[in-house]
């Protein structure tokens, strides 16, 4: 692990010091990260042998190359997940995906406002919005 992700995940760590907001986060993460995949995967970009390449495919690739650069074991992890949900989020169409988005940040809100009594770190650094996913994957992992 990078000396700049344990930076990043102990500055993030300061806002998740609860158990309550930590469950919220847990779960709302992975929900968010669904969601705007579901959502990008209704921009289609190119056609390549048969398969519609979208704007889901392009974050998750270059989403991947910034977790290389912190640490590329999870990044290959993180790698599998989002391309998994990708695919995952391409039948659920815009509306469920903007759906489950303000359902991930109502949770995400209850975590930081009933529990944590803090807001989101990502007010103060907005490059958060990214630790947070490999934050909750790599506690889910032990590589914290």
């Amino acid at each position: 692990m990078s000396p700049v992700l344990q930076n990043h995940f102990a500055e993030y760590a300061r806002f998740h010091a609860t158990k309550g907001n930590q469950a919220c986060h847990y779960f709302a993460i992975p929900l968010i990260v669904l969601s705007i995949l579901a959502m990008l995967a209704q921009v289609s970009l190119l056609f390549v042998g048969g398969y519609t390449v979208t704007a889901a495919e392009v974050a998750v690739i270059a989403v991947t190359l910034y977790y290389l650069t912190l640490d590329p074991i999870l990044a290959a992890m993180m790698f599998l997940i989002t391309a998994a949900m990708a695919v995952a989020g391409r039948p659920i169409g815009l509306w469920g995906g903007l759906g489950l988005f303000v359902l991930g940040w109502v949770i995400q809100f209850v975590g930081h406002y009933v529990y944590e009594k803090k807001s989101p770190a990502f007010y103060q650094n907005l490059v958060h919005l990214l630790v947070g996913p490999l934050w909750v994957l790599a506690k889910a992992t032990g590589r914290r």
